[in-house]
C-alpha cells in the first residue's frame, strides 16, 4: 500500500474516531467511505495542472460513481480554471469507482498564471455516492483550492529516519514544506539584530577568547577548552557556550556585534557532529563524526557583517561579507563550503521546524534532543499546550477528542518560547506520541490552528518519522 493510501486511511480513522464514541463490545457494520485525500490546496502552488485525489476506506468490490459539486468565488469556470472531467450545467461532475481500486482522481487546471488576483477560491464537495453497499460521506467531504489559510490536514515531515539528517520547515496556512540538510550551515546572521546564531541542530558551541587578533590564535593555546566547549557534558557551565534555546536572539553564545572592531573578540567554535550513519540501540544516531574546530571573529560593516574564520593553526584567515536580508530572520553561512546557504523560508512563511535541537536541562547544562519541534517566534508564531487528564485510557481518549473538537483559544496562554511543542509531544521510552495533549498555534498572519502529534515511528518501528494533523480554528 502506498504512502498516499496509508495517509488516506489514517484520515478516515481520525474522522470516524473523532465523530463517534462507540462501546468496545459493539460490532459496527463495515461501510464504504469516500473522502477527499486533502482538505486544502494552495492556489499559489498550482502553475498548471494539479491532480485532486479521493480515497476509499477499503478496496472497491464493485463499480460505482461519486458525484462532485463545484462552487467558486472570484473566478470563472473556463476562463480562470477548468476541470477534467468538465462540469455539467448543474456544476457537477461524476468520477468512477472501479472495482479493485482504492482511490479516484480528477484534474484541476489553472488557466491564468502568473496569478491576476489572490482572492480566488474553488470548492469541491462530495454530494452523492452510487455503490451497491452501504456508503458514507465522511472525513474530508469538501476540499478547497484557495489563497486563504489551509483548513488543515495531515503532514509527515521527511526528517530522514534515525539519523534525522534533515530539518523541515512547515507553513500551516499553505501546507508548504522546505527540507534542508541540517549540517549544510554553521552560522546564522540575524537580520533584525546584530547577533549571530550557532547551528544547534548539529550541537555546535562557542567560547569567547581574550583576544581580537584571529591570526595569533593557535590550537596549543586552546586545548584546555576542548572538553568544556561542547554539548551534553552534564556540566551546567556549558550553557554559556550555546544559544538560549528559548529562541531569544539577544541571548546568543556569540555576543552582540559591536560598531568598534576592537570590541569584537575571537571565538573558539566547536563545529559539532555530522549526522550518524546507522541507528544505535536507542533508535537514533543523530551524532556521527566530529566536524572539528574553527576560530572566528565577526565585525560590523555598515549594517552588515564581516566574518573572519580559519582553522585553529592557520596564520591567516578568510573573510566574507554577509549582508542582512530583511525578508528573512537570518542569512546562513557554511564554514565548510565557504558559501552562503538557503535554509529558512522567508520570515513570514514558516511556522514549525522539525529538527534535532540543543536544549537545556536544568542543573545539567546543554543537551541534544532528537524529534524536536520549534516554532517561529521571530515570525510572531506562538503556541501553548492543552493537556487533559482522566482515570483510564478509554476516558482519556474520549475526553481528548471532546476537548480537541470544542477547544476555545485562550490568548493569555501564548508565549514567545520556541520550545512549546519541543520534545514534549513524544515518549522516547514507548516510541509513541503522548495521547493526553494537543497544541494551539497562532501563526504570524493571525490564523489559529490546533495541532495533534500522531506518531514518531514508521511502520517498522524506526524513529525519525514524525506525523501530525492540524486544523484551522474559526
Amino acid at each position: 500500500m502506498s504512502k498516499f493510501y496509508k495517509l488516506a486511511v489514517l484520515l478516515f480513522v481520525l474522522a470516524i474516531g473523532f465523530s463517534s464514541c462507540e462501546k468496545d463490545h459493539e460490532v459496527q457494520p463495515q461501510v464504504f467511505v469516500v473522502a477527499f485525500a486533502d482538505q486544502f490546496t494552495s492556489y499559489s502552488n498550482i502553475s498548471g495542472e494539479r491532480e485532486i485525489g479521493l480515497v476509499f476506506s477499503k478496496k472497491a468490490d464493485f463499480d460505482g460513481s461519486v458525484t462532485i459539486k463545484l462552487s467558486d468565488k472570484n473566478v470563472t469556470y473556463g476562463i480562470d480554471y477548468t476541470t477534467i472531467p468538465t462540469i455539467s450545467t448543474s456544476r457537477e461532475f461524476q468520477l468512477p469507482i472501479k472495482a479493485g481500486t482504492q482511490s479516484t482522481t480528477f484534474v484541476f487546471k489553472n488557466l491564468i498564471y502568473p496569478f491576476d488576483r489572490e482572492d480566488k477560491s474553488v470548492q469541491f464537495e462530495i454530494i452523492k455516492i452510487e455503490y451497491p453497499e452501504t456508503t458514507v460521506i465522511q472525513g474530508y467531504s469538501r476540499t478547497m483550492i484557495s489563497f486563504d489559510a489551509s483548513l488543515g490536514g495531515v503532514i509527515a515531515p521527511e526528517i530522514g529516519g534515525p539519523s534525522q539528517p534533515f530539518q523541515v520547515y512547515v507553513e500551516l496556512s499553505s501546507g508548504n514544506q522546505k527540507k534542508v540538510a541540517r549540517d549544510s550551515w554553521d552560522l546564522a546572521f540575524a537580520s533584525d539584530a546584530d547577533r549571530v546564531k550557532l547551528n544547534g541542530s548539529i550541537y555546535m558551541a562557542a567560547k569567547k577568547l581574550d583576544t581580537n587578533n584571529i591570526d595569533q590564535v593557535r590550537q596549543s593555546q586552546l586545548s584546555g577548552y576542548f572538553a568544556q566547549v561542547a554539548v551534553g557534558t552534564f556540566d551546567p557551565t556549558n550553557e554559556n557556550y550555546v544559544d538560549a534555546p528559548s529562541g531569544d536572539v539577544t541571548k546568543t553564545a556569540i555576543a552582540e556585534i559591536k560598531e568598534n572592531d576592537a570590541d569584537n573578540a575571537v571565538y573558539l567554535v566547536n563545529m559539532g557532529f555530522e549526522p550518524g550513519k546507522t541507528a544505535n540501540p536507542s533508535g537514533v544516531d543523530v551524532a556521527g563524526e566530529q566536524r572539528g574546530w574553527k576560530k572566528i571573529r565577526i565585525l560590523k560593516r555598515d549594517q552588515d557583517y564581516l566574518l573572519q574564520y580559519a582553522n585553529l593553526d592557520d596564520a591567516t584567515h578568510k573573510e566574507v561579507l554577509i549582508k542582512k536580508n530583511p525578508a528573512f530572520n537570518f542569512s546562513f553561512y557554511s564554514l565548510k563550503t565557504n558559501a552562503e546557504v538557503s535554509v529558512e523560508p522567508t520570515k513570514e512563511n514558516w511556522d514549525l521546524n522539525f529538527t534535532v535541537f540543543t536544549n537545556i536541562i536544568a542543573g545539567s547544562g546543554s543537551y541534544g534532543y532528537s524529534d524536536f519541534v520549534s516554532n517561529n517566534t521571530m515570525g510572531k508564531v506562538q503556541a501553548y499546550a492543552v493537556i487533559v487528564t482522566a482515570a483510564n485510557a478509554k476516558e482519556l481518549a474520549a475526553k481528548l477528542a471532546e476537548t480537541y473538537k470544542n477547544v476555545q483559544v485562550d490568548p493569555s496562554k501564548f508565549t514567545n518560547d520556541q520550545r512549546i511543542i519541543g520534545a514534549d509531544w513524544r515518549d522516547v521510552f514507548t516510541g509513541q506520541a503522548f495521547k493526553d495533549r494537543f497544541f494551539i498555534l497562532k501563526d504570524g498572519k493571525g490564523n489559529y490552528y490546533k495541532i495533534r502529534m500522531l506518531s514518531m515511528l514508521n511502520e517498522s518501528g524506526k524513529r525519525g518519522y514524525p506525523k501530525f494533523e492540524y486544523e484551522l480554528i474559526f
